[in-house]
């Protein structure tokens, strides 16, 4: 990152969802132009197609053909997008899942080139956009294929404006598979990942992360399992060798339905809906998909591609707006964080009497 306006490159998703109107809404307000130069893999043709239909507010936009020529306080669109393609709202299509395959794959190759500085997405259909180069339940776990160093995985963590932040140990899993899926050795990872990002990305001291049973009643002593003795209990205790400041594990309702979530910096929950589904309800519309664990900062809305609404003005901008937030406020706490231990001062010791 230099002192330039940071480079904010979003992926358009599913283009007969909801992507292209919450774009749109996100930069109507032109004080956004003075925080980042956002550039938009997708196409301006589409873009002007949904804000007629929608009669949304005319937007400064600019179509250009790399990210180096992005233009500051102009929606910029580098087209990845056939010239017969057609914007369907609300219907799944071959063609949309190919175009949004297409600028995931031009927007990663620009983020490793170092021609924009963070990446945010908007949502996909994860069944039509898979095909050859994109074999993936999500978009976490392509970008852990296209983007992880050093044997790192991707941890996914929803973080909302009230400061409710949920990150699950399996992600896009069959709940059958959930439990023969979990070992010590990956719910400490996990917790190790999850204390990182909170300390690199979200700025927060000394985190402490609550962790959620697998089964009701926390096991109930072993009466309605044993992951929570045999599993659970062991990675916390793991972690606190790594300074990690891991607590529970708590049954996921009562946690959630007693307020205790909010004494703690973040909850590493078991498995994708025990986490989310409590994170939606309280966070509302403000709820933002973070991906940690890379070299790389992407963000993305909680939610998906909203076909039961897309083309009728419905879309709510909020959650694509703190993205975009999100991911800036990301990148400069990388920065500090890298200004302050690249180069650390060295430890000087004294001896000393017992009277000192």
């Amino acid at each position: 990152m230099n002192s330039e306006k940071i480079k904010v490159g979003i992926t358009h998703g599913d283009y007969n969802g909801i992507g292209y109107e919450i774009i749109l809404k996100a930069f109507e307000d032109p004080q956004i132009f003075d925080l980042c130069t956002p550039i938009v893999y997708g196409s301006q043709r589409i873009a002007s197609f949904y804000r007629k239909h929608l009669d949304l507010p005319q937007v400064q936009s600019a179509q250009i053909d790399e990210a180096d020529n992005a233009k500051d306080s102009a929606l910029n669109f580098i087209n990845v997008v056939g010239d017969d393609d057609q914007p369907n709202p609300g219907q799944s299509t071959e063609a949309a899942g190919k175009a949004a395959f297409a600028a995931l794959e031009r927007a990663v190759a620009d983020l490793k080139n170092g021609q924009i500085d963070v990446l945010v997405t908007a949502p996909i259909n994860k069944a039509n956009i898979q095909r050859p180069g994109f074999q993936f339940p999500g978009h976490t776990e392509y970008l852990e294929a296209a983007l992880a160093e050093d044997g790192n995985r991707a941890l996914m963590i929803l973080a909302g404006e009230n400061g409710l932040r949920v990150a699950p140990v399996t992600i896009h899993l069959p709940l059958a598979n959930v439990a023969e899926s979990l070992t010590s050795d990956l719910i400490c990872q996990r917790l190790v990942e999850f204390n990182d990002a909170l300390i690199r990305d979200f700025g927060v001291h000394k985190p402490r992360i609550a962790v959620l049973a697998l089964n009701p009643h926390a096991g109930d002593n072993g009466l309605l399992g044993k992951e929570e003795e045999d599993i659970i209990i062991p990675a916390i205790a793991e972690a606190g060798n790594s300074k990690v400041l891991a607590f529970g594990p708590y049954p996921a309702d009562g946690f959630f339905g007693s307020g205790a979530y909010s004494k703690f910096d973040g909850v590493l929950a078991m498995y994708h809906d025990q986490g989310l589904i409590p994170f939606k309800t309280i966070e509302g519309s403000s709820g933002v998909n973070f991906t940690a664990g890379l070299p790389y900062v992407r963000t993305s809305p909680d939610h998906g591609t909203a076909y039961d609404i897309a083309g009728q003005g419905k879309a709510d901008p909020q959650s694509m707006r703190q993205a975009i937030y999100m991911a800036i406020d990301a990148l400069r706490r990388r920065e500090v964080h890298r200004e302050i231990f690249s180069n650390p001062l060295k430890k000087l010791y004294q001896d000393r009497g017992r009277d000192n």
